[in-house]
C-alpha cells in the first residue's frame, strides 16, 4: 500500500530538527510519495532542494496568495525557470485568499492570470488555494483555462455543490486532516460524493493534523488516520483507496 501527500512544506523550519526521521516515519506508514510546496521565491527554491535529496519527494513552484504583493517581476523570472527543474511537477500553491488579504485582493487576482499563462505555456499541473474566494476563482478560471483545467483545490474547505463546479471543469480536489475534524458536516459530505477518480490525499503539513492530533505538528505518518476516516466515509477499503487516490495523483502530476 502506497499512500500520496499531495501538499506537505517539508522544508519549513518545523522540520528542520528531524526531517529525516520523518520522511522514515512516513514511509513506514505507507506514504510514499510527496509533493513539496513552495509559497515564493525563496521558499520554493528550499522546496526544490529538499526534493532533490529524498527520492519520492518532488516539488511544486509558486506564490501562496499571502505573498502576492511580495512578487515582484524579477522574483517571477528566476521563479520560472525553476519550472524546468526535473523534479518540479507543478505549478503551486497559487490562487485567492479573502480571509485574510493579506495582499489586496487584486494584487491577488493579477498574480494568479500570471500563474495561469505559465500552465498554458509548460503544460504543468497547477495546485490552487482558494479560501473564501471561491466565486472569483471560477470567474477566472471560465474563459481563462483550457478545460479539462489540469488543477487541483488544495486542503478543499466548501461543500459539494462548490466542489461540482470545480469538477466540471476537470479539477482534482485534495482532502486533508479538516475532514476529521467535528461538526465538519458538509465537508464530509463533499469528500464522500468526490468521483473516486478525481480525489487526493494531502497533509498541508506542518498544518491541519488529524483529529486525534489537532493542534500538534503534523507530519505525513499522520495521513492514515485521515485515509482511514475517508475509507470508512466512502464505504471503501483503505488498500483500495490508497492505490485510487494514489493513481489520481501519478494521474494529475505526470508521475506514471
Amino acid at each position: 500500500m502506497i499512500l500520496t501527500d499531495t501538499h506537505i512544506h517539508l522544508h519549513f523550519p518545523q522540520y528542520d530538527a528531524d526531517r529525516g526521521e520523518v520522511i522514515r516515519r512516513a514511509l513506514e506508514a505507507g506514504v510514499g510519495l510527496f509533493v513539496n510546496i513552495g509559497t515564493d521565491l525563496a521558499d520554493s527554491r528550499k522546496a526544490v532542494a529538499v526534493a532533490e535529496a529524498y527520492p519520492g519527494v518532488y516539488a511544486a513552484i509558486g506564490y501562496h496568495p499571502h505573498e502576492s504583493k511580495h512578487a515582484s517581476a524579477p522574483d517571477l523570472t528566476e521563479l520560472e525557470k525553476l519550472l524546468a527543474h526535473p523534479k518540479v511537477v507543478a505549478v503551486g500553491e497559487v490562487g485567492l485568499d479573502y480571509f485574510h488579504d493579506h495582499s489586496p485582493r487584486e494584487v491577488q487576482r493579477e498574480l494568479l492570470y500570471t500563474f495561469l499563462q505559465w500552465q498554458k505555456k509548460y503544460g504543468k499541473a497547477v495546485i490552487f488555494h482558494c479560501r473564501d474566494a471561491y466565486d472569483d476563482l471560477l470567474k477566472i478560471l471560465n474563459g481563462t483555462v483550457p478545460i479539462p483545467c489540469r488543477g487541483l483545490l488544495h486542503c478543499f474547505s466548501s461543500d459539494v455543490a462548490t466542489m461540482e463546479k470545480f469538477l466540471e471543469l476537470g479539477f482534482y480536489v485534495a482532502f486533508g486532516g479538516a475532514v476529521t475534524y467535528r461538526k465538519n458536516d458538509a465537508l464530509r459530505e463533499a469528500c464522500r460524493r468526490c468521483p473516486a477518480d478525481r480525489l487526493v490525499i494531502e497533509t498541508d503539513g506542518p498544518y491541519l493534523a488529524p483529529q486525534s492530533k489537532r493542534g500538534q505538528r503534523n507530519e505525513p505518518a499522520y495521513m492514515i488516520e485521515t485515509a482511514e476516516f475517508i475509507s470508512r466515509l466512502r464505504g471503501v477499503t483503505l488498500e483500495s483507496l490508497a492505490v485510487s487516490t494514489t493513481k489520481n495523483a501519478k494521474e494529475f502530476f505526470g508521475l506514471c
